[in-house]
């Protein structure tokens, strides 16, 4: 086994899944991941930082991972909310949070901490 595959099954084991390459993620854009928790919005930052969020807005439930990536926020598609990407927290005047999941970028893969996560129902499949 290569010492990537092997690095990728131990981060499997330590409650973390690889769910791309951070080329995979346009810079400002996001990601999707389905998992029984509902869907789980990953973000990069223009300076490549990752973030992930439950993919609904804290205001009418609106699809975060459509919305405009800027800074450290991004901005709801439906209702112009802004939230912050490493708390989940809506930006003042407005308040609300959306649920924020662990991620972090190792030799330029995306993981997610699945660890407390329920699994799919059979048929679905992450990412």
């Amino acid at each position: 086994m290569s010492s990537v595959l092997a690095e990728r099954s131990l981060a499997a084991l330590d409650g973390w899944k690889m769910v791309c390459a951070l080329e995979d993620i346009p810079r400002l854009g996001s990601r999707v991941v389905k998992s029984a928790a509902g869907d789980i919005a990953v973000f990069r930052t223009s300076d490549d930082e990752v973030f992930a969020l439950h993919d609904k807005c804290p205001h009418k439930g609106g699809p975060l991972s459509q919305g405009i990536v800027h800074g450290r926020q991004v901005t709801c598609p439906l209702h112009g909310w802004k939230t912050r990407l490493d708390d989940g927290n809506a930006v003042a005047p407005d308040v609300g949070c959306t649920k924020p999941f662990a991620v972090k970028v190792e030799d330029g893969l995306v993981l997610l901490k699945v660890q407390g996560l329920s699994p799919l129902p059979a048929g679905e499949r992450a990412g």
